[in-house]
């Protein structure tokens, strides 16, 4: 079905901004209404979460070497239950892909091209995706490690163009309410950490198997470093009102000032968003593509782009009425519903693989 090969870094890339682009947007504010002045360390709580993903995609990869998950699920709990829990697998990445670009959709037309129909920005998107998905897991993989640099490099300029504007006091009282408001700040994040589920797909096309498990860890790491750092330059900047913002880090960019010159650096959020936002819709897009693939027990993938993208603006346009709706669902319905099926139920998957294979490895032994 895919005969490519990506090397470890390639992965991270793939894997870094199919995190970090949405999350450093909107998780600020969502992690300020509860953790306050300590949202800098929600993230830290949250990785926990993307360590442990990683750590059951990788072990359940070591027993299923040349399989996803949507394969060798039906050798865990049979074909039946294997094959409802893979719908559902596939329903919720081909959903949640819709509401990626609705959201990155809402960003534009809000923030930036007000009178363009949102229903071209997201068309446009998915066109421009469906052609790499096409393209196989290597072409992804070099757009990936094309791409993650010019999305990572505005942002260190942001931050450096800040640093006038920084506030240091604004940190205080640290854990002023107890560890407790940081905590429940992290269950937000900690759906977008749950998306290291991800690396199951991308696990059995990797050359250098070995760095897998490093790669991802590394990834994790760096992902929570980005929202620490991105948190406190919010947090030093917009104080206590951080929590009021819809978009903090765009709100952040409009503070920079050199010289009566230099200003309106908004355009390089928006770049920020785009690159990340092009990079996680494509690498879901893949991930739903190979998935249904999968499922459908076909030779080729291929066949299937095209009537995913349609689902995918499908999704895009009915799953929520209004940008309301959707910034709601981020905050109410994704962390849990990504944790349930990206972590919980893998980490029972894995449970039952291990056991069923300790028993076979045991009755193999009595038998002889």
């Amino acid at each position: 079905m895919e005969k490519g090969k990506i090397s470890s870094l390639q992965m991270a890339f793939m894997l870094y901004p199919s995190i970090v682009a949405t999350a450093i947007l909107g998780v600020p504010s969502i992690t300020a209404k509860y953790a306050k002045t300590d949202l800098w360390l929600s993230p830290i709580f949250a990785a926990l979460i993307g360590y442990l993903t990683v750590y059951i995609a990788y072990k359940l990869h070591q027993l299923y070497p040349k399989q996803t998950v949507i394969q060798f699920t039906e050798k865990i709990i049979g074909r039946t239950l294997g094959k409802i829990f893979g719908f559902l697998l596939l329903f919720f990445y081909i959903q949640n892909t819709g509401l990626i670009l609705r959201s990155y959709a809402e960003f534009v037309v809000g923030s930036f091209l007000v009178r363009t129909p949102i229903s071209v920005i997201m068309i446009s998107m998915v066109i421009l995706c469906a052609f790499i998905v096409r393209g196989g897991i290597e072409v992804l993989g070099r757009a990936a490690e094309l791409f993650v640099p010019v999305f990572i490099f505005p942002i260190f300029v942001l931050i450096l163009l800040l640093i006038p504007d920084l506030e240091f006091k604004n940190i205080f009282p640290v854990l002023g309410d107890g560890i407790m408001p940081p905590i429940k700040g992290a269950i937000v994040p900690g759906g977008w950490f749950s998306e290291f589920f991800l690396i199951i797909f991308l696990l059995p096309f990797l050359a250098d198997m070995k760095k897998g498990m490093k790669s991802g860890m590394m990834t994790v790491f760096t992902v929570m470093m980005t929202l620490i750092v991105v948190n406190l330059m919010v947090l030093f900047v917009l104080g206590s009102t951080t929590s009021t913002k819809l978009y903090p880090l765009m709100n952040v960019s409009r503070y920079i000032s050199l010289a009566d010159f230099f200003e309106h650096v908004e355009s390089a959020v928006m770049a920020v968003w785009i690159v990340g936002a092009f990079v996680k819709i494509s690498v879901f897009y893949y991930v739903s593509a190979v998935g249904t693939a999968q499922w459908l027990n076909l030779s080729d993938y291929r066949p299937v782009v095209w009537p995913i993208g349609i689902l995918i603006v499908e999704f895009g346009f009915w799953s929520f009425p209004s940008s309301m709706d959707v910034n709601r669902n981020d905050t109410d319905v994704f962390p849990f519903q990504g944790i349930l099926m990206q972590t919980i139920i893998p980490l029972l998957l894995l449970v039952i693989a291990v056991i069923r294979k300790k028993n076979g490895q045991s009755n193999g032994s009595n038998s002889s």
